[in-house]
This record gives structure tokens, C-alpha cells and sequence, in this order.
């Protein structure tokens, strides 16, 4: 068992290693420079979109282009936001901020791409339904013969949603911040309570099909990045004279890298933190993954375009918001420096020092309903490829399995199997990425046509 866990390690660490990063990184910047920004160019219009100013009911797809943002960011927005950041910060100091940002400009350019795919190219699942997603828009923009890439995808698809890793944090974290300190025994009998609530609430939404998975996302999301957003901005006034001077260190650490403590990437320390920053802005946005491109690819319109914009903006507020709040936060209160924590604890200690005694319970609720909302996206990403492969008629059996999936994340800390549900998920991204840059000139046709029409009228 021992040298099944470290083989299955060593294949999580290598599929989130170089080659996913040259992957993503590399097709994302071919796709910005191939399209030589023009999405940037169309912020405005996009947020319309968002608003729902072209919002046409008869169009086909299931659910609004502000639901299908909302469940993919409900996917993308949480311990990736949160945790991950405090750990660029505790490895890769200020400076790991910077390229974190890169990955998210490059992120948007992707998502631009791949969910203006995922409407271009829909197909038809087995009962007939229309579809989308990267399996199909392989299928339908590339031919039967690159099937065996997008069942490649699906089948990582099925592994990778699981949602051991989160649930397991999330539980980590109602023990660490709300139990632990007000004297409550934690053991088996917590953890399999809070997994019981997490399987419960899962349960009720994810059987309620997409529309109850959007309209629950729609409701949840916003409401706690506003909270979120406001908290933060509530630390940062209280520690305003510290703001300029580390948002300025953001930028100049970037380039010299005296803070960083990881391992040399490309023989030195700024390679190391540009690696750094990067691979945790790709874990936090998923731009490239695939994953968002289903929920997108189910929105309701006639326009692939339209769609892209508007999942466009969900690097935007997933990476260079939420991710630069958490920084900010944790920068401006000297957590960083002044205690030995990492991960959730360190934001943790961040919202505890500057907001006495409710800080970190503020913290908690959006950590939980952040990580809990993405039950319900991975939920609905899994039965789209159990779809996919096995039939519409038999995607409510993945359903059972992932409940189940959320008391076993709950009840143990089964490193093996999160290493493995990691390293299935970065594999999601060499089908998406392989197909999306050799569709990427079809993307750019339907671009030009879209723009001009929209000038002439």
C-alpha cells in the first residue's frame, strides 16, 4: 500500500507538474495572442450579456447566462480562493500574487475559447437533450475520430469531480475554527455529522437536476462574495496606512523573488515563484480544466460569443478579485510574517485579528457555502460525463456514488485517494486544451461575424 499511495503521489504531482502547465499556460497564451485580445475589448458588452439586456427565453439551453456564470464560479470560487492563496503567500511571499494575476488574464482568454465552444458545438445526448461541454464540442468540431479524446476527458471527468479533497477541508475547517476553540470534542462522531449535513443539503439540490443546481447557485454565490468583499474591505480600512506599501511589494517581489522559500524552477528562485503563482491561480480558476465549459455550454442562447464573454468574466472575479482580497488581507495584517500558520488557518488568523470574535466566523460561512455550492457543480459536471459515456438513463447512479464520495472525504484523510481525484482532475485539461486551440480559428470566425453584426446594428 505504501508504494501504491507514493506512486499514486507521484502521478498527482506530475499531472499538475510542467506538461499541464505548458499545456494551459501555453495554449492560453496562444489563444490571447491569436485573438489578439480582442475579448478584453468587449468588457462592456459582456456584463450587458451578464445583466441579461439579450436574455431570449425561445433561445435553446437550460438556464440563464448569469446561472451559468454563477454555477461555474460556484465550482471554481473556494478553498482554491482561500487556502491556496495563503499557501502562495507562506511559500512564494507577495511577489507570488503577481503571477497569479498572469494566470488569471490567461485564464479569461481560455475560458473565452473553450465555453464559446461548449454553445458552438452542442450535441445531443442519448435522451435526445441538447448538450455541451468539451466532450461534445471535441465530438461535434473535430469528428467521430477524436471520440476516443473526449471519452479520454469524460472518464477523468468522473474521477476528478469527486468531491473528497473539499469536503475534507471544509470539515477541517469547521473543526479548526468553530469547534475546536468553543470546546467541542471532534473526532469520527463530528466529522461524520458534518458530512451527514453536507450529504443532506448535496442531496436536495443535485436531484433537483441543473435548474435547482443554477437557481441555488444564483442565490448562494453573489451573496457571499459580496459579504466576502465587504469583510475584506472592512480589514483593509482598518489597516489602510499598510495597503500601498504591500500592494507595491506585490510588484517588485514579483521580479526578485527574495521572499521565496520553494524549490528553484528553470535554475532560480523567480522561475520557482512564477511556477508557483501560476499553478495556484490554474487551481483556483480551472480555466483550461474543462469543467466550466459544461455549465456554460447550458446556457440559454443562440450566440456561442455571448457566452464566452460572459464566462470570460469568471478568472476575473474568481482570481483577480477574490484571490487579491484574500492576499490583501493576509499581506496588510502580518499574518504572514507573525504566525506559523498556512493554509485556511493563516486567512483564518487574517479576519480573527482585524475583525475581533466574529472574523473568523465570517470567514467560516463563506468558506462553507463557497465550498458547499461547488458540491453542487461538481455534482452536475459528474453526470454529465457518466452521461456521456454510459447513457442519459444512467446518469442519476453517479449521484449515489458522489454522496457517498462526501461521508468518505468527511470521515478520513485518505491522501491516496485525494491524490488521486487531483491528479484524474488535471488530466481533464489535455483533451480540453488539445481541441480548443485546433478549434480556435473556427472560434475567431464566429467572432468576426458576431462583432460585426453587432456594429451594424
Amino acid at each position: 500500500m505504501e508504494k501504491l499511495s507514493k506512486l499514486i503521489a507521484d502521478f498527482a504531482s506530475l499531472a499538475w507538474g510542467l506538461p499541464l502547465l505548458i499545456v494551459l499556460v501555453g495554449g492560453g497564451l496562444f489563444l490571447l495572442f491569436y485573438a489578439r485580445f480582442l475579448p478584453f475589448r468587449y468588457l462592456g458588452h459582456a456584463l450587458q450579456v451578464l445583466r441579461g439586456k439579450y436574455d431570449n427565453p425561445e433561445d435553446p439551453g437550460d438556464i440563464t447566462h448569469f446561472q451559468a456564470l454563477t454555477t461555474a464560479l460556484s465550482a471554481t470560487i473556494g478553498m482554491g480562493n482561500i487556502a491556496g492563496v495563503a499557501v502562495a503567500i507562506t511559500i512564494g511571499g507577495p511577489g507570488a500574487i503577481f503571477w497569479l494575476w498572469v494566470s488569471g488574464i490567461i485564464g479569461m482568454s481560455t475560458k473565452f475559447f473553450t465555453c464559446t465552444l461548449s454553445v458552438l458545438y452542442r450535441g445531443k445526448d442519448s435522451a435526445g437533450a441538447v448538450q455541451g461541454g468539451p466532450m461534445y464540442f471535441i465530438v461535434e468540431g473535430l469528428g467521430k475520430n477524436w471520440k476516443p479524446l473526449a471519452v479520454f476527458f469524460s472518464i477523468a471527468g468522473l474521477v476528478g469531480a469527486l468531491p473528497i479533497f473539499n469536503v475534507n477541508q471544509l470539515t477541517q475547517a469547521i473543526r479548526d475554527i468553530l469547534l475546536v476553540p468553543n470546546g467541542v470534542s471532534v473526532g469520527f462522531a463530528s466529522n461524520l455529522t458534518t458530512g451527514l449535513v453536507l450529504a443532506g443539503i448535496t442531496g436536495v439540490v443535485i436531484y433537483g437536476g441543473l435548474k435547482r443546481i443554477s437557481e441555488t447557485a444564483a442565490r448562494l454565490v453573489p451573496t457571499m462574495v459580496i459579504l466576502y468583499f465587504v469583510s475584506v474591505i472592512a480589514i483593509l480600512l482598518i489597516n489602510i496606512e499598510r495597503v500601498p506599501y504591500y500592494f507595491a511589494m506585490i510588484f517588485t517581489e514579483a521580479f526578485s523573488a527574495s521572499r521565496y522559500g520553494g524549490d528553484p524552477f528553470l535554475g532560480g528562485a523567480i522561475g520557482g515563484l512564477i511556477l508557483l503563482g501560476i499553478r495556484r491561480g490554474t487551481f483556483s480558476n480551472e480555466a483550461g480544466i474543462g469543467t466550466a465549459a459544461m455549465a456554460h455550454g447550458a446556457a440559454k442562447t443562440k450566440e456561442p460569443i455571448r457566452e464566452g464573454l460572459v464566462a470570460m468574466l469568471g478568472p476575473a472575479i474568481d482570481t483577480l478579485i477574490i484571490c487579491t482580497l484574500t492576499a490583501l488581507a493576509i499581506l496588510v495584517t502580518g499574518v504572514w510574517e507573525s504566525t506559523t500558520d498556512n493554509g485556511v488557518s493563516l486567512t483564518a488568523s487574517a479576519f480573527g485579528d482585524s475583525i475581533p470574535y466574529a472574523g473568523k466566523y465570517i470567514l467560516l460561512l463563506c468558506i462553507a457555502v463557497f465550498s458547499i455550492s461547488s458540491l453542487f457543480s461538481y455534482a452536475y459536471y459528474g453526470t454529465k460525463c457518466m452521461s456521456f459515456l454510459l447513457g442519459a438513463e444512467r446518469k442519476h447512479y453517479y449521484n449515489y456514488f458522489y454522496i457517498a464520495s462526501i461521508l468518505v472525504g468527511a470521515t478520513t484523510s485518505l491522501g491516496m485517494m485525494i491524490n488521486l481525484i487531483d491528479g484524474f482532475f488535471a488530466l481533464m485539461a489535455f483533451p480540453t486544451m488539445i481541441a480548443t486551440v485546433l478549434l480556435a480559428p473556427k472560434v475567431m470566425q464566429e467572432a468576426r461575424k458576431y462583432f460585426d453584426l453587432m456594429k451594424n446594428n
